[in-house]
């Protein structure tokens, strides 16, 4: 598996306009959602942080390829969701080719598995990663995998080095909040490929058996 700490590539549609969002040290920033198709049929709808000064604004319909990282942020204000998940653009260009949703990271396990099974019977475990980025900050990832992967993942625990590969998903739930209920997306790494590291970043020798 090819090794990246953080790297995003995503094919798909522009679904509606970029609205600012923050400016950091005097730089603007703005945010879209990005539609990308799944083999099922079904859309991953993905919120993209973009500056003007990289890369033109998109418009709603455009189709793109966007390069980036996938960053995590925690909302303080009690409004909405508590982990926010982005893709911060490093490239935006006119799509070309089938949609695309491909992501690759290396980090560190945060806290331990947690394996669960669906009520039609299919084993999942959740992982929550750590991938380091500059002037010692981490963005903390949610991950899940699925059937034997599951399984396996299971056994890992807190403070492993992982390399895996998998694509950023979204999906909505409900969430009652006093007497009201709120629609509420969340997103998360579907691993295809995890490997187990060691601690220097490398992977283990052949006799141990890669996750």
């Amino acid at each position: 598996m090819e090794q990246k700490e953080n790297r995003v590539v995503l094919r798909g549609t522009v679904a509606g306009a970029a609205e600012f969002s923050h400016r950091v040290h005097g730089i603007d920033f703005y945010r879209f959602p990005l539609a990308v198709p799944r083999l099922s049929g079904r859309e991953d709808l993905v919120n993209i942080l973009l500056s003007p000064g990289e890369a033109p604004l998109p418009q709603p319909g455009d189709y793109l390829e966007v390069t980036g990282q996938v960053r995590s942020f925690n909302n303080r204000s009690g409004v909405g969701n508590r982990l926010i998940i982005t893709v911060l653009a490093r490239s935006v260009v006119p799509g070309q080719g089938d949609p695309c949703n491909q992501v690759l990271l290396t980090g560190t396990l945060c806290k331990d598995p947690v394996l669960r099974r669906t009520p039609l019977g299919r084993d999942i475990c959740d992982l929550l990663l750590a991938v380091n980025r500059k002037y010692r900050r981490a963005d903390y990832l949610p991950c899940i995998t699925w059937g034997r992967l599951a399984l396996s993942c299971a056994q890992l625990r807190t403070g492993d080095s992982l390399a895996l590969e998998g694509r950023l998903q979204s999906r909505t739930y409900l969430k009652t909040i006093g007497d009201q209920t709120q629609e509420r997306t969340a997103f998360e790494i579907s691993v295809s490929a995890l490997e187990l590291l060691d601690q220097e970043g490398e992977e283990e020798g052949p006799d141990d058996e890669p996750l």
